[in-house]
């Protein structure tokens, strides 16, 4: 990386355009040494981070695989569930004057090759089907040039997608274990194979420098089931992790979460919102995914660069949502607290001003098509939601904007120093960032003049 020195990419044929390469990385909060968390060995993304900019302050549309994926790459708001983009393929099929092109065919539309590997949308692979193997049941239509998912011993992609290690597939839940750590090499759990595509895809796309690509590639962990190879889980045996803030379950009516997911797995009769070991021991596993993860786009990323287009590619490393590690006695997303919904997010490209420096400005997922359409040259299309990153990435200090994110039954609006949340029966709750209590005391009684402009800001933004 060249240090303070911008390239600009206006004006450039299409046949020089940068090439993007988006990673996706499922259920990561931002539990990454480069985001304050000391304890994690995350040295790839780290490295990552070192050469472009992180966003401390990312938050997405909506706090479920499905939705946010959907809001990712259709730069829209839209429905709230994991069935979002497929509900966006009926109504395309039904109605398709109706709706408005995906980021990747937007890409495709302007001659770049749009290629995705393991779980970019909900399903991986993006097919439906009780496998969701059907190859006439397209998850994203007209979206992709090539939609991959090799499933290896996990025999499908909805194998695959909730697979332990050597081809353990889920059947019930209740019989799965909720962590798992097995000695051997990284391609004993999905993402290993998964990857091993995604370099061939890199090579493959490299190979012809003169043709864009944009490349996006899903990986896995540390969705549930926490499993991971056992070297992951190493650093983390003889580690006391520091406590969990604001553990207690929430008074009130709030947008709290029973962890459905995370309980139906086996967990050996244990609770973790009862246990502390017990929870420890979840922490530290989830802790070997993110290692995990981590190793892999360390693997992306060392492809990259032996490649002849690592100087004219653009790396987005996103993650769908948080992940609650018992804060609320949470274990999962589905709530619209700040755990739910603050992800890490990274944008790096060569020359990019000030490398390493983080920002602190809020910014949404929604943003970052604009942002990639305005780094490529592309015209940014009238239909998104969002608005480009570029001032922040040209100034770290540049400000940004409320997020908005969304639930059946909630929305919420985040800004600088407080967040509310306004339920569809009229309830509101309002948490003040700036003082030690956080989303832990609803301070809307008495605050009604703050609960009024925000919920007009909150209305305006989502009829935009």
């Amino acid at each position: 990386m060249l240090a303070l020195i911008c390239i600009s990419f206006s004006g450039v044929k299409a046949s020089s355009r940068p090439n993007v390469l988006l990673i996706c990385v499922d259920d990561l909060r931002p539990e990454l040494n480069c985001f304050g968390k000391s304890y994690i060995h995350s040295p790839n993304i780290d490295r990552l981070a070192s050469q472009g900019r992180a966003f401390l302050s990312h938050y997405v549309q909506a706090p479920t695989c499905g939705a946010s994926r959907n809001t990712l790459l259709t730069g829209r708001y839209g429905w709230h569930g994991n069935d979002a983009l497929f509900r966006r393929a009926k109504k395309l099929k039904d109605q398709p004057d109706s709706i408005h092109p995906t980021m990747p065919a937007w890409f495709r539309m302007n001659g770049y090759t749009s290629v995705s590997v393991g779980k970019v949308s909900h399903h991986p692979g993006g097919l439906g089907g009780a496998d969701w193997d059907d190859p006439d049941l397209l998850e994203m239509p007209d979206s992709w040039d090539r939609h991959l998912l090799p499933a290896g011993p996990w025999l499908h992609p909805r194998g695959w997608m909730h697979g332990l290690a050597k081809g353990e597939i889920r059947v019930k839940a209740q019989d799965m274990d909720v962590f798992q750590s097995t000695e051997g090499d990284d391609t004993i759990y999905p993402d290993g194979i998964s990857v091993d595509e995604s370099l061939r895809q890199i090579e493959e796309l490299a190979s012809n420098p003169s043709q864009p690509f944009f490349l996006a590639v899903g990986i896995l962990r540390p969705h549930l089931p926490f499993g991971a190879p056992a070297k992951y889980l190493a650093p983390y045996e003889h580690v006391e992790l520091p406590p969990t803030p604001h553990p207690e379950k929430p008074r009130g009516k709030t947008t709290w979460h029973g962890s459905g997911e995370f309980m139906k797995y086996n967990r050996w009769g244990r609770n973790p919102n009862k246990d502390v070991d017990f929870a420890m021991e979840v922490r530290k596993h989830y802790a070997a995914c993110v290692t995990y993860a981590d190793a892999q786009v360390g693997r992306l990323l060392n492809q990259l660069e032996k490649s002849s287009v690592s100087q004219n590619t653009i790396v987005i490393l996103w993650g769908d949502h948080g992940w609650h590690l018992g804060e609320h006695s949470i274990w999962g997303k589905h709530a619209l607290f700040e755990e739910s919904l603050r992800s890490p997010l990274i944008v790096s490209y060569p020359g990019i001003n000030q490398p390493g420096a983080v920002t602190q400005s809020m910014v949404e997922t929604l943003d970052l098509f604009p942002t990639l359409c305005e780094l490529t040259d592309l015209p940014i299309p009238e239909f998104v939601n969002g608005v480009s990153l570029k001032p922040l990435l040209q100034d770290p200090n540049a400000p940004g904007h409320p997020a908005i994110a969304y639930t059946a039954r909630a929305r919420t609006i985040r800004h600088d120093s407080h967040r509310m949340i306004l339920h569809k029966d009229g309830f509101v709750e309002l948490y003040d960032h700036s003082s030690a209590e956080k989303e832990t005391r609803n301070i809307a009684p008495g605050n009604e003049a703050l609960v009024t402009r925000l919920s007009m800001r909150l209305s305006r933004r989502l009829q935009e």
